[in-house]
């Protein structure tokens, strides 16, 4: 039988509990590093130690940022009456590279899902509520980009419900929000994330009342 030395079995399941990563990529994974240069070993294994020393989430949008405020949020040449929601952080990613995006966001970290158990308070629905109701709010319309799948579509209704319940008990004049949903081009059951951004940039134009 043949045993492998203790570091490279350690890092071999290291690698296997990341998403998608198997047991014979992750064996992959472990011999390609046991053969680079001990410089980029230290520079991997510091980008590493770094990637939740050195983050943060946002407390306006929930995105992941090294400030607080985030970059976004913090911008005065983004437009605050336009507020994209959206699952993930990678979400945002995609959307920033189609450049036809000026507007701030909003990340859930994840979609109603009662199969995995992950229900409204599990996600950050309630915290856009707040920012809807929040009287120095500026939000004149609220464009839902959660991905076109159940789970994704499941959310955004969810989200709608909410956003007319509040307006109902707001103040600031809230009625006046615009709900839309991104539409043409994004086929059922795709992620946002895998979108390219010719298919990103149409749906952004094509967005319609939800």
């Amino acid at each position: 039988m043949f045993f492998l030395p203790k570091p490279v079995s350690k890092l071999i399941d290291a690698f296997e509990r990341l998403p998608g990563i198997g047991p014979k990529t992750a064996q992959r994974l472990t011999f390609y590093l046991l053969h680079v240069p001990q410089e980029y070993l230290e520079n991997f294994a510091e980008a590493l130690n770094n990637l939740k020393r050195q983050t943060m989430t946002c407390s306006v949008c929930f995105n992941v940022s090294e400030a607080d405020p985030c970059l976004i949020c913090a911008s005065p040449s983004r437009n605050k009456a336009l507020i994209c929601v959206v699952e993930q952080p990678l979400d945002i990613l995609s959307l920033e590279r189609t450049g036809k995006f000026a507007g701030v966001y909003h990340v859930l970290n994840g979609a109603i899902n009662p199969l995995n158990n992950i229900g409204p308070d599990e996600i950050r629905i309630h915290e856009l509520v707040k920012r809807v109701q929040d009287p120095a709010s500026e939000i004149r319309e609220i464009i839902l980009a959660t991905n076109p799948n159940m789970e994704g579509e499941a959310t955004a209704m969810y989200i709608v419900k909410q956003i007319q319940n509040a307006k109902i008990k707001n103040q600031n004049e809230s009625g006046n929000i615009r709900i839309t949903r991104l539409a043409h081009g994004l086929p059922m059951g795709a992620d946002i994330e895998y979108a390219d951004e010719i298919t990103l940039t149409r749906a952004l134009e094509g967005r319609r009342e939800f």
